[in-house]
C-alpha cells in the first residue's frame, strides 16, 4: 500500500523505521519545519525529517495546512500527485483540515499513547502515570475533526510499572505502538480491520505548560512521586527554594528515624548520606536535583554543599516551596 508518513519528534521515529521496513511504500514524509535549537539558534531537521533523508523518501515541510495558504495548497497538489493510499500520523503537531482528512482511502491513522477515550489530548502518558493509572496502552485510530474522537482501528495494552517516568513508558509505547501502526497498515490493506467507534466517558490530558510542573509539597507523598515521574525529563518537576527554581529528579519514600521531629510540606532535612523532604503524608527522599545554572547531580552531593554553606541554626530551616 502506498502511504505518506506525517510525524515529527522522537518517539515517531521508530514507527517511520518500522514502515520503511515494511511491506509498504513510504512515497513521502510530512513534518513540521526546520527548528531553531541550542546556544547558536541554528536550524536543526525534525528527527522524523533526518530519517527520511538518510533512506532518499521525500520530505514536505509545510508550515500549515490551510487552504488557500501557499504552503496549504502546495501539499494538496503534491497528495494529489502522490495518491496515498494512508496517512499514518504520529506526533505531527499540526492541524489537519477537514478537507484534507479525505484525500486517501483508508484515511489519516494515528497512533495515539493511551486506550481511547482515556487521555485524548497531547499530553496521555504523563496523564497517565501522573493519574496513578496501573495498565495504558497504545490505539489506532481514524482521525475526523474531533479531538481524538475518530473510530478506533486497533490497540495494546502496556502495564505503567512503579518507577516509570513519562520517558520509560514514552519509550516502550513507542515500539510497541510502531509495531500496532504496521499491523493496522496490513489490516487496512487486506479488510480485515473493522473500525470500531469510541465507547465509555473520555478523560483530556492537555498539553503540559511549566508552571502545570511544579510540585506542591502539601500533596500526599504518592501523588508527588506520580507528578514527579510524570514531568520527568521534560518538562521537569520544579520547586523554589527562596527565588531560585531548583528541577527535582524521581523521589523515593524515606523511613522516618525514631525520636525525630515530623517535617511540615516542603521542609528539608538534610543528612550526610540523603537530602528527605516534608509531603502531605510521609517524608520522600531525593533522588537527583537541578540547581539553577548546573547540571541534575545527587541530591545527596547537593545537600552536603548547601548545608555547609548555612550556619547551623539555619540548617533546620530550609523549607521548598
Amino acid at each position: 500500500m502506498r502511504i505518506i508518513f506525517a510525524g515529527t519528534p522522537e518517539p515517531a521515529v521508530v514507527a517511520l523505521e518500522k514502515l520503511i521496513a515494511s511491506r509498504h511504500e513510504v512515497a513521502a514524509v510530512i513534518t513540521r519545519p526546520d527548528a531553531r535549537r541550542g546556544r547558536g539558534r541554528t536550524l536543526h531537521p525534525s528527527p522524523v525529517k533526518a530519517l527520511a533523508e538518510k533512506h532518499g523518501i521525500e520530505v514536505l515541510t509545510p508550515t500549515t495546512l490551510k487552504p488557500g495558504t501557499e504552503d496549504g495548497d502546495a501539499l494538496r497538489a503534491r497528495l494529489a500527485e502522490l495518491s496515498p493510499e494512508a496517512i499514518p500520523v504520529v506526533a505531527y503537531g499540526n492541524l489537519i483540515t477537514e478537507d484534507l482528512l479525505q484525500v486517501p482511502a483508508h484515511g489519516w491513522v494515528n497512533l495515539h499513547f493511551s486506550l481511547l477515550p482515556a487521555w485524548r489530548g497531547a499530553a496521555p502518558v504523563q496523564a497517565s502515570i501522573a493519574a496513578g493509572d496501573e495498565v495504558t496502552g497504545a490505539t489506532t485510530f481514524r482521525i475526523d475533526k474531533g479531538l481524538d474522537t475518530g473510530d478506533i482501528l486497533a490497540t495494546l495494552e502496556e502495564r505503567i510499572q512503579p518507577t516509570d517516568t513519562a520517558d520509560d513508558l514514552l519509550t516502550r509505547l513507542a515500539y510497541a505502538g510502531a509495531d500496532l501502526l504496521v499491523e493496522t497498515m496490513d489490516g487496512l490493506e487486506d479488510g480485515s480491520i473493522s473500525p470500531q467507534p469510541q465507547e465509555g466517558e473520555p478523560t483530556y490530558a492537555h498539553k503540559i505548560a511549566t508552571e502545570d510542573a511544579r510540585i506542591e509539597w502539601a500533596q500526599p507523598a504518592d501523588v508527588i512521586d506520580r507528578h514527579i515521574r510524570a514531568h520527568t525529563p521534560g518538562p521537569g518537576a520544579w520547586t523554589l527554594l527562596g527565588e531560585s527554581r531548583l528541577k527535582v529528579g524521581p523521589v523515593s519514600l524515606a523511613a522516618a528515624e525514631p525520636g525525630e521531629a515530623e517535617l511540615r510540606p516542603g521542609e528539608v532535612r538534610f543528612a550526610k548520606k540523603e537530602v528527605v523532604v516534608g509531603t502531605g503524608s510521609a517524608p520522600v527522599r531525593l533522588g537527583q536535583i537541578q540547581p539553577p545554572g548546573k547540571k541534575m547531580m545527587n541530591a545527596a552531593d547537593w545537600g552536603r554543599g548547601l548545608s555547609s554553606q548555612l550556619p547551623k541554626d539555619e540548617q533546620d530551616e530550609v523549607t521548598f516551596s
